[in-house]
């Protein structure tokens, strides 16, 4: 038995072995990922716990993306939202982790494409699927807060000003500063404070209602998300 098959057979369970093993041994063995994937297939092994969370055990975790590994996935997304497998594991080992990367994908509902262990080379586009738009109005039917307003709350968090967060996001000024306005005014806390001057406390930090706004909305999105999608395959997805 050749290295490669030990390896492989070493860290097989129930005929089963972790996508992040394979490349683990390809890296180990200084080989091509395809040699591991051809004498995977060839020992009758099944791949599992696709480090992208397309299957296996990280598909359904709990949501860790971000603003910068979303635009770093979009840099190389093509017109049906599907980027390379090998981009995308790139970004992750180089970039922002496997953990962001799996939780972007799913959040800005981006595909892979090309697997490069094989298990699939290009999937089909979904038959149907549904979607979900989440927003909190008041009862006069005014919009208080829903995905545009997290983002901006978000970029304003990561770059800490919010004409660079306007700039960022494509967004008019005056539109961006409207938002933060219309939040403090229904939630009747101060989400931010902005210092001029130089040095490092100069410019706009959250405060700490404007982070429970985020988590609690993205927590409402994720739940609603869930449940829609599970109850859209038991009453349109038959077996």
């Amino acid at each position: 038995m050749s290295s490669l098959e030990e390896l492989i057979d070493k860290h097989t369970v129930d005929g089963k072995i972790d996508c992040g093993m394979c490349f683990k041994i390809s890296k180990n063995l200084n080989i091509d990922i395809s040699e591991v994937s051809d004498k995977v297939n060839e020992m009758n092994i099944r791949i599992s716990a696709c480090q992208l969370g397309q299957f296996g055990k990280f598909k359904h975790e709990i949501n860790s993306s971000d603003v910068e590994t979303a635009e770093l996935l979009k840099e190389f997304m093509d017109d049906k939202r599907r980027v390379f497998c090998k981009d995308a594991r790139e970004i992750a080992e180089n970039r922002s982790g496997f953990r962001k990367v799996r939780a972007s994908l799913r959040e800005n509902k981006i595909d892979i494409k090309y697997c490069l262990l094989g298990c699939f080379k290009e999937k089909k586009g979904k038959q149907m699927e549904i979607k979900t738009k989440i927003w909190i109005e008041n009862s006069n039917g005014d919009l208080l807060f829903g995905r545009g307003k997290t983002e901006v709350l978000d970029m304003i968090d990561k770059v800490g000003s919010i004409k660079k967060a306007s700039e960022n996001l494509d967004m008019n000024y005056k539109k961006c500063w409207n938002h933060l306005k219309i939040l403090e005014r229904h939630f009747g806390e101060t989400l931010f404070e902005t210092k001029q001057g130089g040095g490092n406390q100069a410019g706009t930090r959250l405060k700490p209602k404007a982070y429970e706004l985020i988590k609690a909305y993205r927590e409402l999105e994720r739940d609603i998300e869930e449940f829609a999608h599970k109850r859209f395959k038991e009453l349109f997805i038959k077996k």
